[in-house]
């Protein structure tokens, strides 16, 4: 905070967009937008941005490529928002460079997991109504989470009622794996698809046998219908 304190002294002398405020020090560029009812992700934002906070808003998502051409970027401060959807692709561009991103205190409930895994920052995820499922733990596992607030990270929903408030750091510890879970309704889904697929095929099977023979036994019956040879010679 500090930090930023002393950005806000130093002016910029390159575009800066108009909500927001734009400083400098030491070569590390600043773009300060809090508190300033957004409710998108501003444009014009400076290329060679390196600090980027859009804390206190009511921006709702982030679309795909949103931050890419701010390939300079180290932080990003997305705490405090709206922020229900992230795009897949949301942070394509600025993964190889962002050290932190926080996107606390909104109201995502799920999040692909693509949108994090190639991201090496440090991610602040805490105080979200979280649906608690395999994507979600999955992050826990492999993403890089601020251990700070990992506790902060709770089941607002889940599959089981008895996990539903409880930390979802707590739930795995127990043993719970919801990746098992979500394996196992795959598993039967298939199964299902594959049984109804066999079904349509023997009934199609039995059906054309039974058209089969209708049509041999009317066949049969309309040669004995005919004359014989025999009657036709006398």
């Amino acid at each position: 905070q500090a930090f930023f304190c002393l950005l806000l002294c130093i002016p910029w002398g390159s575009s800066c967009p108009p909500s927001c405020q734009c400083t400098e020090q030491a070569g590390a560029k600043a773009v300060l937008c809090s508190s300033r009812h957004l409710e998108e992700i501003p444009k014009g934002i400076p290329k060679d941005a390196v600090f980027l906070k859009l804390d206190a808003n009511s921006i709702t998502r982030i679309p795909s490529n949103a931050f890419r051409h701010l390939s300079h970027l180290e932080e990003l401060d997305l705490s405090r928002n709206a922020i229900e959807k992230i795009d897949r692709a949301a942070f394509k561009g600025v993964a190889a460079g962002l050290r932190t991103l926080d996107l606390s205190s909104n109201r995502i409930r799920s999040i692909p997991k693509e949108a994090l895994m190639a991201l090496s920052a440090k991610l602040r995820l805490a105080n979200n109504p979280w649906h608690c499922e395999c994507a979600l733990q999955e992050v826990l596992w492999e993403a890089r989470l601020d251990p700070d607030s990992v506790q902060d990270i709770t089941c607002h929903t889940a599959p089981r009622e008895e996990y539903v408030g409880k930390p979802l750091l707590q739930v795995l510890d127990a043993g719970v794996n919801f990746c098992s879970v979500h394996q196992r309704t795959t598993d039967v889904a298939m199964f299902i698809a594959m049984f109804g697929w066999f079904t349509m095929v023997i009934v199609y099977v039995i059906c054309y046998v039974r058209h089969n023979r209708e049509d041999a036994c009317k066949h049969v019956d309309y040669l004995k219908s005919l004359p014989s040879s025999q009657g036709h010679a006398e």
